[in-house]
This record gives structure tokens, C-alpha cells and sequence, in this order.
């Protein structure tokens, strides 16, 4: 697997190499009757093509981009890791930056107002 083969959190390894060999345009049906059992690997979770992209019900997919494209629109939060993870400096004085266990993350704790 090539380091280049993960973006955005979504690693799709070998599958990118046969997407991008496809002769395009192609229907949803054709891609996936021929790459729809493939696995991609995000974050924790793998999904196979079929289960990420046939909900969306296209006609034809004219290039690789626009395959990529549908899978990343479908992919969710699962690929980016930790939400609101930053290796920056903590926080200068007057500066509003998120934590961790954001109102919009799972497992928050609750928080005590003053």
C-alpha cells in the first residue's frame, strides 16, 4: 500500500490503482458490479465501495475524481480521527478554540457553569 493511498483519513489502497484504471465514463451499476465488494478503511471502520456510494443512486460516474468524490462526500466523521485535535499551542490568552468533547462529539462530560 503507497502512502499517497490515504486521504483525508480514507485509506483505499489498491482499489484507488483500479478506479483510476476504469474506462470512463461508467455507470454506478458497471462500477459496482465490478469494484462494489472492495473494502475502504476509515479510521476505525472499513465499508465495502457498494455500501459507501450505492445510496447515492448515480447514473454515471464520467472520471475517477468524481468516484472519489462520491466517497468522500459518504464517508463521516469516523475518518478524521480526533475531532478538534490540534498540535498547536495551547490556547492564547483571549483566544476561542474548541476542545476536545465538543458539544457535537460523543462521550462529552457534562460542564459546570460559573
Amino acid at each position: 500500500m503507497t502512502d499517497d493511498s490515504r486521504e483525508l483519513g480514507v485509506e483505499l489502497g489498491d482499489l484507488r490503482d483500479d478506479l483510476e484504471a476504469v474506462e470512463y465514463p461508467i455507470s454506478q451499476d458497471d462500477l459496482l458490479d465490478e469494484h462494489g465488494d472492495r473494502e475502504v478503511d476509515f479510521g476505525e471502520e472499513t465499508m465495502t465501495l457498494e455500501e459507501l456510494i450505492g445510496p447515492m443512486n448515480e447514473d454515471e460516474y464520467r472520471d475517477y475524481g468524481s468516484v472519489e468524490q462520491a466517497i468522500m462526500n459518504m464517508v463521516g466523521d469516523e475518518a478524521i480521527g480526533r475531532k478538534n485535535y490540534s498540535d498547536r499551542t495551547p490556547p492564547a490568552a483571549g483566544e476561542d478554540r474548541q476542545d476536545e468533547g465538543a458539544p457535537e462529539q460523543e462521550g462529552q462530560r457534562e460542564q459546570e457553569s460559573f
